[in-house]
């Protein structure tokens, strides 16, 4: 009796092993590098989504703009088990900054969900002649060109959307693009340019200690971790402009497939706790259906495509 038992569990304990191998595992590739914000996010995701049942790693591709990683996922197999984190500039931006795209950003995946966003914010130092952005705006038509605007890169979103308002505004800056947001943030301090677009996640630090201060925050909401800062609503101008995170896959993929996922990962980034951590990473987490999300990229295509190309940007070859 007892040897039977034995067998019994024994059995048991392969079969599991044999189901818990035979789970597909869905890899999620960030066209970062890893230890980024970017990637310690979709990490987290990641962990959590597998702690509910379905098994997801994070495969890291940086390079070229994200077009490394574009293409690697627009090119495997439409099975649901590869997807892409979409950002502002593979699904939209690098169609201007890139002669030649090895893919398709609206043709070559299909949307699975949002997964988070991070609001672009001005930030100045706490030296400067202006606190407010109405001020800011005086100051800039009685000095045209005298403030000197940083931005980690001409062709970003943290680029773009200070344009956007300076053009609403009708004022103007001198832009000085940095090679990244770190470098930047060091000439702000150091007094080499005046204000920097940004998100909150790098320069919340410098916010804090006193350094810094968000003179404006483009969202439809306070951000929770600077709530004195008002928004561009707030102040007068109706601007709104995000650094936005999405999965799409590749194209072709089943509906039951994208399904899948997209129920995970939503059934995560509405908890309490999820909302919370992602927060000290300075990401706001949102999610969505399908659908909504293939809305999305398509107007924020339509939105700062055009934009992009009035700038006269030189462009690169993948």
């Amino acid at each position: 009796m007892k040897t039977l038992i034995v067998r019994l569990l024994l059995a048991a304990a392969a079969a599991a092993c044999g189901s818990a191998a035979a789970q597909p595992v869905t890899r999620i590739v960030v066209p970062f590098a890893a230890g980024g914000g970017t990637d310690l996010y979709v990490r987290l995701i990641a962990s959590e989504v597998s702690k509910g049942g379905l098994q997801v790693i994070v495969e890291n591709r940086p390079g070229a703009s994200g077009n490394i990683a574009a293409e690697y996922v627009a090119r495997s197999r439409p099975d649901g088990l590869t997807v892409f984190v979409g950002t502002n500039s593979t699904l939209a931006n690098n169609t201007v900054l890139f002669d030649k795209l090895p893919y398709h950003p609206l043709k070559d995946f299909a949307p699975v969900t949002h997964i988070g966003y991070q609001p672009m914010i001005i930030v100045g130092r706490t030296s400067l002649p202006f606190n407010t952005l109405q001020e800011m705006v005086a100051y800039a038509k009685a000095n045209p060109d005298k403030i000197n605007r940083g931005s980690p890169g001409a062709g970003i979103i943290s680029n773009l959307a200070p344009l956007m308002f300076e053009r609403i505004a009708g004022i103007r800056t001198t832009h000085v693009p940095f090679n990244g947001d770190a470098p930047a943030l060091q000439a702000l301090l150091g007094g080499v340019i005046d204000i920097h677009g940004t998100s909150i996640t790098a320069s919340l630090p410098h916010v804090q200690s006193g350094k810094l201060r968000v003179i404006g925050v483009m969202d439809g909401k306070r951000l929770p971790q600077v709530p004195n800062a008002p928004t561009f609503k707030e102040s007068g101008y109706d601007v709104e402009a995000y650094a936005w995170y999405t999965l799409v896959a590749p194209a072709g993929t089943p509906a039951a497939a994208i399904d899948r996922l997209n129920r995970a990962v939503n059934q995560v980034i509405v908890r309490e706790d999820f909302i919370a951590r992602a927060r000290t990473m300075g990401m706001e987490p949102r999610g969505g259906s399908p659908d909504d999300l293939a809305r999305y990229i398509k107007q924020e295509y339509e939105r700062w495509v055009p934009l992009l190309k009035t700038l006269n940007l030189t462009k690169s070859t993948y």
